[in-house]
C-alpha cells in the first residue's frame, strides 16, 4: 500500500488511464470531458469504472489481469486512506485532490469544480439517507468507493483480501450518512457472510484484527450481542486476559474507609511482533519478547485533561494488595491478574486495547437491571489510559469513550466537555489544510473553527502511518461527527448559543432546527427548515440568500416559502419529516417518501407514529409494513408494528411481527411479553387449519372414519399457551421488576394443564416481592395460591407429626432423624415457605387466605396453627363494618359472618381436644366449648 500521503499512487499510468488524463493528453477537448464531469447518476464514477474494466479486458494473460487488479487494489485502498487522513485522523494531505484527480483546466472553474463535488455527495445518498454535504476531499473517497463495488473487477470469486476492503470502504459509506441504510448494511454482512469461513487460522493477529473489525462493524448497526461473541473469540486469539472486578480503594479526598472500586485488571500475553514468529504465524507466547517499536509505550501522546475536582481524585487510589490476595481464591480469575498492583499494572498490546474498548462501545444498556451500566464501561477505558497506549490513534479512541461515560456525571461534566473540545482541536487542527486553491477547499476550511488549546508541536504528533493503523477496527468518528457531538453536549448542558454556533458553522441545518424546537421555537425552526426546501416569489425575482440562518431582523413569514426548490437539497428527505413533525402534517411524510422514491424509511415510521396517534390503526399498519419492506433490520418497527397489530386483533400478524423483532433483539423483554400475549390469543381450534382435513364425499363408513384420523395431525390445544408460557419466562427474566410480566407469567401458567406448579410458586412470590409493601394482601392471587394448597393436600402425603419435646433419649433420636428424612422438598417446601412466609405476614382483611393457611396447617399436622388461623378469619370477618344493621344490602354480609362463625365451631369441636404434639395430653384449646358458644353469642 502506498503512502497516503504522497500521491504518487496516483501518478502511474495505470492511474493516469483510470482518471483519463491519456484522454487529455491524445485529445484536447476540455469541454467533452466537462460535460461526462457534470452528468448525473454517478456520471464521474461510471467513467472510472469503464475505464478499469477497458483496462482489465485489454490484458490478455491471467498473469497480466492479476497484477492489474493488484495494482488497482492498491490505487482504491490508499485513495481511502487519504481520504480518512483528511477527514478522521490527519495530519492534513500535502496534495489537493482535486489537482491530481480531475485536468487542470477543469480545476480552474470553480464553479464547476463545486458542481462536480455536489453531484459526487448527493449521489453517495443511499435509500434517502445523505452524507454531510461539506466532505473534503470526497472524490478521492468515490474513486476508492467505484473500485471496490465493481464486480467486474473484485466480484464474488474475489480474494477475501478484497472483500474485506470492500466491506471497509462500504462501512465508512454507512458512517458517513446520517443514518443506516438498509441497503449498505445488506451488502456489508452480504460480504461478512462469505468472509466467516475465511478467517485466516494460520495468522492469529490478522484473525483477530478481523474479528475486531466486525464486532465493529455490530456495534454500529445495533448488533451488541453479536459484537460480544466476535470480541470473546479475539480474546482467545490474542491471549489478552482480563477481568472486570473490584478492589479496595478510595475515590474522593475526604473518604476515610477502602470501598469496593470497579477496576479491569488486565495483561497482555507477551508476543514477538515481528520476524520469523508473527510471519509463520505463532501465537502469542509468555518467554517471547516485544521488538515490536509500535508496542512499546509513545513518546507523545493526546492531551489528557485533569480531573481538577475538589472532591474526586484524579484516579482512583487503591489499597496496596496484600501478600496473599483474597481475589486469588475466585475461581473466575487467574493468579496472574490477582497478583497485579490495579493502580499500576503492565502497558496493553495495541490489540488488547481496542478490545477493552470495543468491549465498552458495545455496551449500551443504561438500565442498572439490565446488565452493565454506564460506571461499569468506565474502567474499560481508564485501563487504556491508565499507563498510556502503543498507538496514538488508540488512545485518541480511549479519551473520547471516557469523555461520552463522564458527560452524565454532575462532578465530571466539565472535564467531559473541555476533553471534547481538545479532541475537537486535535482533529480540527490535523485534517486541516493551511493551503488551499478553490471554492470548495474553501468553503471547507471556513468551516474549521478556531483552536481552543495551543497547537502541538510537530515532534508532538503521531505519524500517518500509526493513526491509520488500526482505523477499521476503532471506526473513529468524522471531524464533523465530533464536532456535532461537542454541540450535542453544549445542548444538554443549556449552552444553546454554543450549539447554535458549531451547528450553523457546519452548516447542518437540520440540527439548527432541531435545536430551536429543542428549545420551545418552533417557528424558528419551521422558518429554517422552510428556507431549505422551499423559497417565495419575491427570492426568486430577488438573488436569492444561500445562508438560511434567520436574522433576527428577517420578517419573511412561513407562509411566503410555498415555492419548492428544484432542485432539492441532498438530505430533503430528512428535511420533509422535520418539517412534518414540526408541523404535524402527513403531507410533509408523504412529500419525504416520493422524493426518496420511496426508499426512505424513516418517512414511513413517522407516518406510521401519525397514525397511530390519531386513531388509524389500518393506515398505521400500512405505513409500517412499507418501512420494513425498505428496512427489515430495524427492531423498532417490527415492535411498533407488533403493538398495532394487537390492537387490530390480527393475531398471526402480531405474533410475527414481534418474532421478526426478538431475532433482531432477543434482550427485549417488551417483544417477548407482547408476542405471548399475542400467542394466547391465537385460536388454535379452528377447522381447516394447521393440516386439519375434511373427510372425502365418498367416506360414510368406519374404515374411511379411521383412514382420516390416523391421516390427521393430532392437534395441540394448548400449543400456543405453552409458547406464551416460554415467551413470558423469557420475559420476565429479563426484566424483574416488571410486576405486569410476571402477573401475565401467573395467568398464562394456571392455564396449562398439567400447570407448572413450581413455576407458578415462582412467579406468585416475586409479585408478593414487587407489590406487596404498597398493596399488601392484594397482591394475593387467592384463587391460584388455593389451587396449589388443594394439589398439595391431594398429592403429598401429610409429614410426620413433631417429635414430642420430653421422651426418652433413644426415642427421641430416633424420632428426629425419621423426622429429618421426610422433611419437605421441592414443590412442598416452595409452598410452604410461600404461604407461611410470605403470604401470611400480609393478610389484614381477607377471611379467605385465612382459611387456606388454615387448610395448609392442617394438612402439616399443625393443629394449633390451623385454629388460630380459623379464629382470624372469622374476627376479620366479624370486624367488616355494616353486617348487623339488618338492612337488605347487609345480607350478604350476614351470610359471610354466619358462615366463617360455623366454620369456627366446627374447627373448635375437631380441632379443639387434640394433643398440640404428638405423644403429649396437652390439647389445642381445654375451653374450645365456652369459646365456641361465645362466638355463637
Amino acid at each position: 500500500m502506498g503512502e497516503p500521503n504522497s500521491p504518487q499512487f496516483l501518478h502511474s499510468s495505470t492511474a493516469r488511464t483510470l482518471l483519463g488524463f491519456d484522454d487529455d493528453d491524445n485529445n484536447d477537448n476540455s469541454s467533452s470531458r466537462l460535460e461526462i464531469l457534470s452528468i448525473s447518476n454517478n456520471g464521474w464514477m461510471n467513467q472510472i469504472g469503464l475505464r478499469a474494466e477497458a483496462l482489465l479486458d485489454s490484458k490478455e494473460a491471467s498473469s497480466g489481469k492479476e497484477d492489474l487488479l493488484e495494482e488497482l487494489y492498491r490505487i482504491a485502498t490508499t485513495s481511502l486512506d487519504s481520504f480518512l487522513q483528511s477527514n478522521v485522523t490527519g495530519p492534513p494531505l500535502t496534495w489537493h485532490s482535486a489537482d491530481v484527480l480531475f485536468p487542470k483546466d477543469f480545476c480552474k472553474s470553480v464553479e464547476q469544480l463545486c458542481n462536480i463535488r455536489r453531484e459526487l455527495i448527493k449521489n453517495l445518498s443511499v435509500d434517502g439517507e445523505a452524507v454531510y454535504k461539506l466532505i473534503p476531499n470526497i472524490e478521492i473517497f468515490c474513486l476508492a468507493k467505484c473500485l471496490l463495488n465493481n464486480p467486474a473487477l473484485f466480484g464474488p470469486q474475489s480474494t477475501a483480501r478484497y472483500r474485506w476492503a470492500r466491506v471497509t470502504v462500504n462501512f465508512w459509506h454507512q458512517k458517513l450518512l446520517s443514518e443506516n441504510a438498509a441497503s449498505l448494511q445488506e451488502g456489508i454482512y452480504r460480504d461478512l457472510g462469505t468472509l466467516e469461513h475465511d478467517l485466516n487460522p494460520h495468522d492469529w493477529k490478522e484473525k483477530a484484527q478481523r474479528l475486531i473489525q466486525r464486532a465493529t462493524i455490530h456495534t454500529q448497526h445495533g448488533f451488541d450481542q453479536k459484537a460480544r461473541e466476535d470480541l470473546a473469540r479475539a480474546t482467545i486469539e490474542t491471549g489478552l486476559d482480563f477481568k472486570l472486578t473490584g478492589r479496595l480503594g478510595r475515590r474522593t479526598r475526604y473518604q476515610e474507609k477502602d470501598l469496593s472500586q470497579l477496576v479491569v485488571l488486565a495483561k497482555s500475553a507477551d508476543s514477538v511482533e515481528n520476524g520469523t514468529a508473527t510471519e509463520s504465524g505463532v501465537r502469542p507466547t509468555s518467554t517471547a519478547a516485544h521488538s515490536d517499536p509500535m508496542s512499546n509505550k509513545m513518546t507523545s501522546e493526546p492531551q489528557d485533561l485533569d480531573l481538577n475536582d475538589d472532591t474526586l481524585l484524579k484516579s482512583i487510589a487503591f489499597s496496596k494488595p496484600p501478600s496473599e490476595p483474597s481475589l486469588s481464591s475466585e475461581a473466575d480469575i487467574s493468579p496472574a491478574l490477582a497478583a497485579l498492583d490495579p493502580s499500576n499494572q503492565p502497558v496493553l498490546q495495541p490489540l488488547d486495547s481496542m478490545i477493552l474498548l470495543a468491549y465498552a462501545s458495545s455496551i449500551t444498556n443504561t438500565s442498572p437491571s439490565d446488565g452493565l451500566t454506564r460506571e461499569e464501561t468506565l474502567p474499560y477505558a481508564l485501563r487504556v489510559l491508565q499507563d498510556g497506549s502503543s498507538n496514538w490513534q488508540i488512545y485518541t479512541q480511549a479519551l473520547l469513550i471516557r469523555s461520552r461515560i463522564e458527560g452524565y456525571k454532575s462532578r465530571t461534566i466539565e472535564r467531559s466537555v473541555l476533553q471534547l473540545q481538545a479532541l475537537v482541536d486535535q482533529v480540527i487542527v490535523e485534517t486541516t489544510s493551511t493551503k488551499t486553491n478553490d471554492q470548495s477547499d474553501r468553503e471547507t476550511q471556513d468551516a474549521a473553527p478556531s483552536t481552543f488549546f495551543p497547537k502541538p508541536k510537530p515532534s508532538e504528533l503521531a505519524s500517518a502511518s500509526e493513526r491509520l493503523r488500526y482505523l477499521p477496527q476503532l471506526a473513529s468518528p468524522t471531524r464533523w461527527e465530533i464536532e456535532a457531538e461537542l454541540a450535542s453536549r453544549w445542548v444538554s448542558l443549556g449552552g444553546l448559543r454554543t450549539a447554535l454556533e458549531i451547528y450553523e458553522r457546519l452548516q447542518m441545518w437540520a440540527e439548527v432546527a432541531l435545536c430551536w424546537a429543542a428549545n420551545d421555537r418552533d417557528d424558528k425552526a419551521r422558518k429554517i427548515i422552510r428556507r431549505q426546501l422551499y423559497t417565495s416569489a419575491a427570492t426568486i425575482t430577488d438573488s436569492p440568500n444561500p445562508n438560511p440562518a434567520i436574522d433576527d431582523d428577517d420578517d419573511t413569514s412561513t407562509e411566503d416559502l410555498n415555492i419548492e426548490l428544484t432542485p432539492l437539497p441532498a438530505d430533503a428527505p430528512r428535511l420533509f419529516c422535520i418539517l412534518g413533525d414540526l408541523e404535524k402534517s402527513p403531507s410533509a411524510y408523504h412529500r419525504a417518501w416520493d422524493v426518496s422514491s420511496h426508499r426512505y424509511a424513516r418517512a414511513q415510521r413517522s407516518l406510521g407514529k401519525h397514525h397511530f396517534t390519531h386513531g388509524d390503526l389500518r393506515s398505521a399498519d400500512e405505513a409500517y409494513a412499507k418501512a420494513l419492506k425498505v428496512n427489515a433490520l430495524n427492531h423498532s418497527t417490527w415492535f411498533s408494528l407488533g403493538c398495532v397489530r394487537l390492537q387490530l386483533e390480527n393475531w398471526p400478524g402480531a405474533v410475527e411481527a414481534f418474532a421478526r423483532a426478538i431475532q433482531l433483539e432477543d434482550q427485549d423483554a417488551e417483544s417477548w411479553s407482547n408476542m405471548a400475549a399475542a400467542l394466547i390469543q391465537l385460536d388454535s381450534g379452528t377447522s381447516g387449519v394447521n393440516g386439519v382435513h375434511e373427510p372425502d364425499e365418498g367416506g360414510n363408513g368406519d374404515d374411511d372414519e379411521d383412514v382420516t384420523a390416523v391421516s390427521t395431525p393430532k392437534r395441540d390445544p394448548q400449543k400456543h399457551v405453552r409458547e406464551a408460557f416460554t415467551a413470558l419466562k423469557r420475559a420476565a427474566a429479563l426484566k424483574r421488576d416488571s410486576h405486569r410480566i410476571w402477573q401475565n407469567l401467573l395467568n398464562v401458567a394456571v392455564k396449562l394443564s398439567p400447570p407448572p406448579y413450581t413455576d407458578i410458586i415462582v412467579a406468585q412470590a416475586r409479585l408478593i416481592e414487587l407489590r406487596g409493601k404498597s398493596e399488601g394482601e392484594k397482591s394475593v392471587d387467592a384463587e391460584v395460591v388455593e389451587g396449589l394448597v388443594a394439589h398439595l393436600v391431594a398429592t403429598c402425603p401429610p409429614p410426620p407429626p413433631p417429635a414430642p419435646s420430653e421422651v426418652v433419649d433413644g426415642i427421641a433420636e430416633e424420632e428426629e432423624g425419621e423426622r429429618r428424612t421426610r422433611r419437605p422438598a421441592g414443590f412442598e417446601r416452595m409452598l410452604i415457605d410461600l404461604v407461611q412466609n410470605r403470604i401470611t405476614p400480609l393478610i389484614t382483611a381477607s377471611r379467605r387466605l385465612w382459611l387456606l393457611t388454615a387448610k395448609l396447617s392442617l394438612h402439616l399436622q399443625n393443629p394449633l396453627a390451623a385454629l388460630q388461623a380459623y379464629e382470624k378469619a372469622w374476627r376479620v370477618t366479624l370486624n367488616r363494618p355494616g353486617w348487623e344493621s339488618g338492612t337488605q344490602e347487609s345480607e350478604c354480609l350476614w351470610r359471610d359472618v354466619v358462615d366463617a362463625t360455623g366454620d369456627l365451631v366446627d374447627a373448635y369441636e375437631s380441632l379443639g381436644e387434640r394433643s398440640r404434639e404428638a405423644g403429649t395430653g396437652e390439647p389445642v384449646a381445654r375451653d374450645w366449648r365456652f369459646k365456641a358458644k361465645s362466638a355463637l353469642r
